[in-house]
């Protein structure tokens, strides 16, 4: 019996989902807990075809040879897929399909290829002598390990794989693809050559940038290393270590240790998974999660059925990321199965079978978060809400196998009935029909098997966590497609994050820290580029972070978080910062008549300019939304481009300020001999004082003023919205300003420009930093973020 407090904690679950997904999450109990989840050898189905009705009582008579529980989760899922053909009027006529499986369930593979159909054993023909007018074309689905695939496929001679239809269910192996060795050998899911592509990016968008990886010693393993090593390094995303498990049980037990402390030892939080599940490296894996390392494992829903037997704690943080072959949910399964028998297969069992999903909207007022659940339920909760059997890969494989077989089947039938002929044995025409083959399945999404070698898996991202006595929970919380354009490809879904753990974001993964500004970073030789030193910028140079920025926004131009609130101004804006940024180095060294002037003339335009672009963008914010409210007319003056107009008048008003202070009284130099005893310092005299106040006067009613109309627009709807940011960072600019004139007063000398220079360095920093780290964090970080479908949500910065 599950205690009654663990099990509250996850089957009171409530949702908080975003207005346009509709998700469900998933549960399971394992089925054994002595066996720890250990995976299937392998499977082969041979499917036939029948000239009469097939009742799903007929289903029974294979599937009663299925002793444990762990073997029947394919061949349901196959008689599911085959009475769903079999019940379709427009498939194949007057024809239905069975499938025979042989006794003793799943073996392994040399035990289950005598007993298929097409083994030595069972054939009582010689080649060449064959007088049977029709050979009937066997078809084979054989799955989910490559190896059994493979087993089929070259146990084969020549005549006999004449007469094999070989399709197969899971992971798509490079092996399995080659032509030569398996010439009528369709692999029905899609290639993972998008997968590195999918992780990197989930990287990117939780900032980590300091990954472990484990993976087989083996040609396939190195492959993956190879794409995923390419990826990471276009982004600056290192390894912190690369276990390479040998596939030799006799080397890895050797070396396991060393494998222990390699993880244990590093500092990373992240860890990828890659390879076979029924290899060494899936004896690691077990053994890393039974000694309780806390990583967050990020692998291929392969590996989402390896479930712990320790005593966890409930800690959200932790788990795994798997990455699912994308597929619609097919509805019915559970109820399918229960038809079959309802007295074998109850709710309980069925549990034990595989993932189970149910609408998590049900217990919505249950709890709020899964950390704060209470402690009062019992499973018979979980058992009374509704819930299906939901589709793993290999099962969404088998059921697309079945159409593609039907449909091939079906078009090669009407060919034949019009060339006179009514029969469909012959392999080779159907092979031929196959390769052209392509529908819609009945949940709606393609199946086109001419274009398998070059079609790249889509992926569902789910967090699974594993808890004592066998009871798994897992949530989607994301979806990668490789066809989206570049930055909209990774959706994450934040709120289901922040429901599961708490918190929007996850564990950090660095190795180091990024520097600050006035800082920059030291490599060490030998290094990863990931890991460095912050050292603090030499004397006489300033940092580029503001130039790093404009480079971000002029490569994302065309992105809908840059061009929101006027592109050009953004530009504009990030020019003039540039130039605030290089204002200081005039008041460096000696000075002379020409740096005194430039020294107040620079400063006065740069932040009139920055200024005046902000109450700009502030305006057009305004406008933006205002423009669209009912019998509002004022288009024209957003089309016209009249808030650029305001940087213009703002800055003929600074010129004029400028031109009235240099004919009166410019600045000059001066000498001073009283600040410090014995020195004469040579300092620049502001020549009107008045003047230069009213300068800071005119920039602090510029930032008043964008600071007024941003706070008043603060409330609009603010996906992309700046007007919270502008408001605070004008909130910022007027405070540096009125904390210098009290502290400009009471100095003197060089003191007196070093705090002109710290305000000039803070404001600019602020404006910088409010207005601009925020996009470029959305822009590198969060890309999901960065699209049009999220532009319709209501999400703040």
């Amino acid at each position: 019996m599950f205690t009654l407090t663990f099990l509250f904690l996850l089957v009171s679950i409530p949702l908080l989902v975003s207005s346009f997904i509709h998700r469900r999450d998933s549960w399971r109990i394992n089925q054994n807990e002595d066996k720890d989840g250990d995976l299937l050898t392998g499977c082969v189905f041979s499917l036939a075809a029948a000239q009469w009705p097939i009742e799903k009582g007929n289903f029974n008579n294979d599937l009663i040879y299925i002793k444990t529980t762990e073997n029947k989760y394919f061949p349901l899922a196959l008689a599911f897929s085959l009475d769903e053909v079999n019940r379709n009027p427009h498939l194949l006529p007057n024809t239905s399909f069975i499938f025979e499986f042989p006794e003793g369930g799943c073996k392994t593979v040399s035990k289950l290829y005598s007993r298929m159909p097409f083994s030595e054993k069972n054939q009582q023909f010689l080649p060449n002598y064959n007088c049977k007018e029709k050979t009937m074309c066997i078809t084979v689905l054989s799955g989910p390990d490559w190896a059994t695939s493979a087993k089929v496929g070259t146990s084969l001679d020549p005549y006999r794989s004449q007469q094999i239809l070989q399709l197969t269910y899971g992971p798509f192996h490079p092996i399995l693809s080659d032509p030569e060795k398996f010439p009528y050998l369709y692999q029905m899911a899609p290639k993972d050559t998008a997968l590195p592509l999918a992780m990197v990016s989930l990287m990117l968008h939780f900032s980590w940038n300091w990954i472990g990886l484990a993976i087989l010693d083996n040609d396939h393993g190195t492959q993956f290393l190879s794409h995923l090593r390419r990826e990471m390094e276009k982004n600056t995303v290192c390894f912190a270590f690369v276990s390479m498990i040998p596939v030799n049980m006799h080397i890895y037990m050797s070396r396991a240790e060393v494998y222990y402390n390699q993880i244990m030892t590093s500092s990373t939080n992240i860890v990828i998974i890659y390879g076979d599940t029924d290899s060494t490296l899936a004896v690691s894996f077990r053994m890393w999660e039974s000694l309780g390392i806390k990583r967050i494992w990020m692998t291929t829903s392969q590996w989402d059925v390896t479930t712990s037997k320790r005593d966890l704690t409930l800690d959200t943080y932790y788990g795994t990321l798997a990455f699912a072959q994308h597929h619609s949910e097919i509805s019915g399964f559970k109820n399918f199965v229960q038809t079959l028998n309802p007295l074998k297969y109850s709710d309980e069992y069925l549990t034990r079978l595989g993932w189970m999903n149910f609408n998590c909207e049900v217990s919505a007022s249950k709890c709020e978060t899964l950390k704060n659940c209470s402690s009062n339920a019992s499973l018979q909760w979980l058992m009374r809400q509704p819930f299906d059997m939901a589709f793993s890969d290999d099962s969404y494989d088998i059921y697309n196998a079945v159409y593609t077989v039907a449909h091939a089947a079906h078009e090669m039938l009407l060919q034949q009935v019009d060339d006179g002929k009514g029969h469909y044995g012959n392999c080779l025409k159907l092979h031929s029909f196959l390769r052209k083959t392509h529908f819609k399945n009945p949940v709606g999404e393609k199946v086109n098997m001419n274009q398998r070698e070059n079609q790249q898996g889509e992926y569902d991202i789910f967090q699974i966590w594993n808890f004592p006595n066998g009871f798994g929970f897992k949530v989607k919380i994301g979806e990668y497609s490789p066809y989206f354009p570049h930055g909209q490809q990774l959706n994450i879904y934040e709120d289901v994050i922040e429901w599961s753990t708490g918190n929007r974001q996850m564990p950090p993964s660095v190795c180091s820290a990024d520097c600050g500004p006035g800082f920059r970073k030291f490599l060490h030789e030998g290094i990863a580029a990931c890991c460095f030193d912050c050292i603090p910028c030499p004397e006489n140079e300033v940092s580029n972070e503001t130039i790093l920025i404009f480079g971000v926004f002029v490569k994302h131009h065309d992105t809908p978080i840059v061009k929101a609130n006027n592109r050009n101004l953004s530009y504009i804006l990030l020019i003039s910062l540039m130039f605030c940024f290089l204002c200081p180095l005039l008041f460096i060294g000696q000075p002379n008549s020409a740096t005194c002037v430039m020294q107040q003339i620079t400063f006065g335009f740069v932040f009139t300019v920055a200024v005046s672009t902000v109450l700009a963008k502030t305006v057009t914010v305004v406008l933006a939304f205002k423009v669209t409210a009912p019998g509002r007319k004022l288009r024209f003056y957003l089309t016209s481009g009249a808030p650029n107009y305001i940087i213009a008048i703002c800055t003929l008003i600074q010129t004029i300020l400028s031109v009235i202070w240099l004919g009166v009284s410019p600045p000059s130099i001066e000498t001073d001999a009283h600040s410090v005893h014995g020195q004469i310092i040579i300092v620049c005299d502001k020549g009107s004082v008045t003047a230069f106040y009213c300068v800071l006067g005119y920039h602090g009613s510029l930032a008043l003023g964008s600071f007024i109309v941003a706070f008043l627009a603060r409330n609009l709807p603010d996906k992309f919205n700046e007007a919270k940011l502008l408001t605070f960072s004008m909130l910022l600019f007027c405070s540096v300003w009125v904390t210098f004139l009290p502290v400009y007063h009471s100095t003197k000398g060089k003191v007196m420009v070093a705090v002109e220079v710290f305000s000039i360095l803070a404001s600019s920093v602020g404006l910088l930093g409010c207005i601009f780290f925020p996009k470029c964090y959305i822009i590198l970080l969060r890309p999901g973020r960065n699209s049009l479908q999220k532009l319709k949500e209501k999400t703040s910065f």
